[in-house]
């Protein structure tokens, strides 16, 4: 997957489209998601050009991957839900329904979760 400079999260980024901000830091910005899927869906995203996953571990520094893995932890405590209980979702590639080019994870929470994917029928 190439990176696409253009797509929501880079423009998101540089500012030219708006976000409801939670949390950022040096190298990761969270928002909330405008489709939210629970109560609490924040988007948490590096600041670095990262196609996925596999490019940030590949490719990340070490501050970029500590800073990525702690902003998810702080936007659930900052969204309350690290009492009851939240999910840290990322998806890779088309078959893991990555929609977006670049990295980025879903924090959920507020409501029971249910399983994390569905039983085959």
């Amino acid at each position: 997957m190439t990176y696409d400079p253009n797509n929501i999260f880079a423009r998101i980024l540089r500012g030219e489209i708006p976000c409801n901000k939670v949390y950022e830091d040096d190298f990761t910005l969270a928002f909330h998601d405008i489709s939210p899927q629970a109560p609490v869906h924040i988007l948490v995203i590096p600041k670095g050009q990262y196609t996925s996953l596999d490019d940030f571990a590949a490719n990340a520094s070490e501050p970029e991957a500590a800073a990525l893995l702690r902003a998810c932890a702080k936007v659930a405590e900052i969204a309350g839900v690290t009492g009851t209980g939240w999910r840290l979702l990322g998806n890779v590639g088309a078959d893991g329904g990555q929609e977006v080019p670049h990295l980025h994870f879903h924090v959920f929470g507020g409501r029971h979760l249910g399983r994390m994917v569905a039983k085959p029928s």
